[in-house]
């Protein structure tokens, strides 16, 4: 009894619950019954639009809790970076400008997965890439990190459109959940609906 107990305060103690008081965001959602938009706000105390003529209403409750979000999670799904590759772009940020085989160096890493990574930052415009003219003759591809400003505007844009599309594909879900359970109102829903929906 006892485990079972301290196994659910563990549970409980790993989820977020919605402060509207924390400052740090602010969840908005349309006042008119049958409309079902909701944005998200981060650092802004006003509405930030209109909905049907009418101002929307900041979100005070939400009885849903989930789990809190981790940095190198956050940048693994939404952009495909995991640990090697923040340690990469901080490493940069904080040196830079590196080539690839001196930020190989620092952080132990082989050089292929170095490049790879390199690469994929400045992909996502995390990083920049120029080319340095050696004193000994030749030239040298190094990183550089990109204006802080334009950084945090990427990354917030570019988690924003993962949030949509994972918005997206929860509303599908659950779009799909109503359909079934309007055409088998005598059925159950399956234990496995959400492998039946990535089946679709």
């Amino acid at each position: 009894m006892s485990d079972r107990s301290t196994a659910q305060s563990d549970d409980e103690s790993d989820e977020v619950q919605y402060d509207p008081n924390s400052g740090r965001y602010d969840i908005y959602e349309c006042t008119v019954s049958d409309c079902d938009n909701v944005v998200l706000v981060v650092g802004n105390d006003d509405p930030p639009m209109s909905c049907h003529d009418e101002p929307m209403e900041r979100v005070t409750e939400l009885d849903m809790s989930v789990k809190p979000p981790d940095v190198r999670q956050v940048l693994l799904q939404a952009f495909g970076l995991p640990k090697a590759g923040l340690d990469i772009c901080l490493c940069v940020i904080g040196e830079g400008p590196l080539s690839a085989n001196e930020v190989a160096e620092q952080l132990g890493y082989d050089r292929s997965t170095v490049t790879r990574y390199l690469n994929k930052l400045v992909e996502l415009g995390l990083l920049r890439r120029s080319e340095l003219n050696r004193e000994g003759g030749g030239v040298v591809k190094v990183y550089h990190s990109v204006d802080l400003e334009r950084m945090r505007r990427e990354t917030l844009i570019g988690f924003y459109v993962w949030a949509g599309e994972a918005a997206s594909l929860i509303e599908d879900a659950n779009l799909t959940k109503k359909d079934y359970l309007e055409e088998n109102p005598d059925q159950e829903l399956p234990d496995v609906f959400w492998e039946s929906f990535l089946d679709e």
